[in-house]
């Protein structure tokens, strides 16, 4: 009788599956992101031109929305926000709205000119999801997210503030994302985006 063991987990169906491992018996473990990306699940869409920052709160006007008109769930990796107009150490922060299920939370979104690209090279740009530019949106409860930043001149730009949200944000179908900039004037203008992953919803599941 042998004295090796298998180690087995349960997949979403339960069913009973081998863990990996390395010839050695090391357990192979990965980022369920690195899978979606190999699957060209994975995508990043920004804005084209910069808007400027607010200097209140945001509420019913957004820089960018992004919206859900898909059958699948958008998990948030992350969501940035690159200045391109500023004052010398102008600070700007990323805030961020999460719209419930419903397209009641918009007007009518529309897909704007944006960058859109795969984090697989194996799959080229695709429509997926509306990303609407100045789009007048429910306040359904604006906070901040990640690290501010700020300009170093007023000359140069290039300061990015980033809000890695790695999964903690989920977007179902016909739900949708706010994203917004707060700074210390309107001068300080940027251009903003995200990554995310286009997961089938069946795929998705807890």
């Amino acid at each position: 009788m042998s004295d090796l063991r298998e180690i087995k987990a349960h997949d979403k169906s339960d069913v009973a599956v081998n863990v990996r491992s390395t010839e050695g018996g090391v357990l192979l473990s990965s980022d369920i992101r690195q899978h979606w990306s190999a699957k060209g699940y994975g995508w990043s869409t920004m804005a084209t031109a910069a808007v400027a920052s607010l200097i209140v709160r945001p509420s019913t006007l957004s820089i960018a929305t992004f919206y859900n008109n898909t059958a699948k769930n958008f998990v948030i990796d992350r969501v940035f926000a690159h200045n391109l107009v500023s004052i010398a150490d102008g600070q700007f922060g990323i805030w961020l709205c999460v719209h419930p299920v419903g397209a009641v939370a918009f007007d009518t979104p529309t897909n704007d000119i944006t960058i859109r690209n795969n984090l697989n090279g194996n799959y080229t740009a695709v429509s997926e999801g509306l990303f609407d530019i100045e789009a007048a949106v429910v306040d359904n409860g604006w906070f901040p997210y990640g690290e501010s930043n700020y300009s170093v001149t007023t000359t140069v730009p290039g300061s990015l503030a980033q809000a890695f949200i790695e999964g903690r944000i989920v977007l179902p179908p016909t739900s949708g994302l706010s994203m917004s900039c707060v700074g210390q004037t309107a001068v300080v203008t940027v251009t903003m985006g995200l990554t995310y992953y286009a997961v089938p919803v069946a795929e998705y599941v807890v």
